[in-house]
């Protein structure tokens, strides 16, 4: 394994996705303010440990897989974890359908490599990947907020409940809405991914077609 300075930073981010779930699912305030700044490192050494391998020109092909795999990790755990918190109402067949998506166009890049062709990144995937980012730090905000509301009752009288009815109605409804425009931006993402390489996926289809018939 090539350890360069870049593969380093990736394998620390890799570390960081147990621990930023684990602090994510505790109900308390300081664990939550933990996964959020554990969340916030791991970005920032994403776009960290790029730029130190094209500085230094010490881009590996194991940084080439290990880095983008590393990310979707780290955006997956957020989301399921999402799911499993019900103060969230987050249903599990959008994260279902974001995860999904991130499979298929990976299987596409795998595919498309074998074949020589090297798939650059669309407007519309980093597009994808700043909204997913940012409507997850919005909601681990909204958790860390959840949990002081009910430490420190005094913020809000009667905790929780005695929020103000239109903050109450944002905390709880913006996480759903965040998630659902996160979704469709995804999926649209994968679409035009697969629609640019419709004739690579047609070739690959007649050629297996061709070595059934044999």
């Amino acid at each position: 394994m090539q350890m360069t300075l870049a593969n380093r930073i990736t394998l620390v981010r890799l570390g960081l996705v147990p621990a930023f779930m684990i602090f994510m699912v505790v109900d308390n305030f300081w664990t939550r303010l933990l996964s959020l700044v554990i969340f916030i490192a791991a970005s920032i050494t994403d776009w960290y440990d790029g730029a130190i391998a094209r500085r230094t020109g010490t881009v590996t092909v194991v940084g080439m897989f290990l880095d983008p795999l590393v990310d979707k990790m780290l955006i997956a755990a957020a989301l399921v974890g999402f799911v499993e918190l019900r103060e969230l109402h987050i249903p599990a067949w959008m994260v279902v359908l974001i995860i999904s998506r991130e499979f298929l166009i990976t299987g596409l890049r795998t595919l498309a490599a074998s074949r020589g062709i090297l798939m650059a990144a669309e407007r519309a995937g980093k597009f994808k990947m700043t909204s997913q980012i940012t409507a997850i730090i919005t909601i681990l905000v909204i958790l860390c907020l959840n949990s002081a509301f009910e430490r420190w009752p005094s913020i809000y009288p009667g905790g929780s409940e005695g929020w103000p009815l239109l903050l109450r109605e944002v905390m709880e409804r913006l996480p759903y809405w965040l998630v659902f425009w996160v979704t469709l931006l995804t999926v649209l993402s994968g679409y035009i991914y697969i629609r640019k390489y419709q004739d690579l996926l047609n070739r690959e289809f007649s050629m297996l077609k061709t070595n059934r018939a044999e």
